[in-house]
């Protein structure tokens, strides 16, 4: 009589990894994008740390080292009162974070109610909102924000605002498309048919999904709103002197080019590498969240 043969246990299934785990992995796959987190990081805890790492008050001034080239002493140099150029970066680097990313979340704040009560709504409700939109995004970005700031005055929380207002435009016709898409997909009909209102669904269902979309544009605009800061500081339309801001000081470094280039070549350098890496890892964030790729 022959023995009953006993199947072997089915193996079990690899464990499914979440989408956000997944995006996390193929993020760090994209070596620019690593790049670009990294110095981002650097950035950012040089900002929140400035009063510990920094070597010389920003604002103080030292009248025996007026322009004083790179040393042991003044490792970026000093400016034409006698500051310390690397304790003036390092401070700088407060304002232009800050701006950058209080003005997003502002946009974000604008942006996303108006473009879901427009891409949900439909009909003459996003007729008037986008005939809106349009004539703003008709305006280019930084004279719409430079013009804001000159009608507020200068300061560093006008400039914010101005430049908030200025970029929401962006993420209302983003927040729009994006319902418009998700809208019509077949668990949102099901929502409908249970009975979900619309103001549930539109927070529970839709915004979700969106989200990735909009937190890729959050990465490139807060690069573009570095720019529009260090631009209106440059104008004198941002951070006020004496505090330090890298627009305000290239602002003073055109004067002293030839007598002093280091006064320019720090904070021009910061500004590039910062916007740099802001766009680095927008790219790696859009393609980690690109839905069509493949592990």
């Amino acid at each position: 009589m022959s023995e009953a043969v006993i199947p072997a246990p089915a193996a079990k299934p690899a464990t499914e990894q979440s989408p956000a785990r997944r995006a996390l992995r193929r993020l760090f796959r994209r070596k620019g994008a690593v790049v670009g987190l990294v110095v981002v990081l650097v950035f950012v805890g040089m900002a929140l740390l400035a009063d510990v790492i920094s070597p010389y008050d920003p604002i103080a001034a030292d009248w025996g080292a007026l322009r004083g080239e790179p040393s042991a002493e003044h490792l970026f140099g000093s400016d034409e009162l006698g500051r310390d150029v690397l304790s003036r970066v390092i401070h700088g680097a407060s304002a232009s974070l800050f701006a950058g990313v209080i003005s997003v979340l502002l946009a974000l704040l604008i942006g996303i109610p108006v473009g879901l009560l427009s891409g949900y709504a439909g009909g003459l409700v996003d007729g008037v909102i986008m005939r809106f939109t349009d004539a703003m995004l008709a305006v280019p970005f930084l004279i719409l924000a430079i013009a804001m700031a000159a009608f507020l005055g200068p300061s560093l929380t006008n400039a914010m605002i101005a430049i908030g207002i200025a970029a929401a435009p962006i993420f209302v016709r983003l927040t729009r498309a994006q319902v418009q898409a998700v809208k019509v997909e077949d668990y949102i009909e099901a929502a409908h048919a249970v009975g979900n209102s619309p103001l549930r669904i539109a927070l529970r269902h839709i915004l979700p999904n969106i989200w990735p979309a909009l937190m890729v544009q959050s990465t490139l605009t807060i690069a573009s709103a570095i720019i529009a800061e260090a631009s209106l500081s440059f104008l004198g339309l941002g951070q006020q002197p004496p505090e330090p801001s890298w627009g305000s000081m290239l602002n003073t470094a055109k004067d002293y080019m030839s007598e002093a280039p280091w006064m320019a070549v720090w904070p021009g350098l910061s500004i590039f590498l910062v916007v740099l890496c802001f766009n680095l890892l927008g790219d790696g964030l859009r393609d980690a969240f690109d839905p069509r790729h493949r592990d």
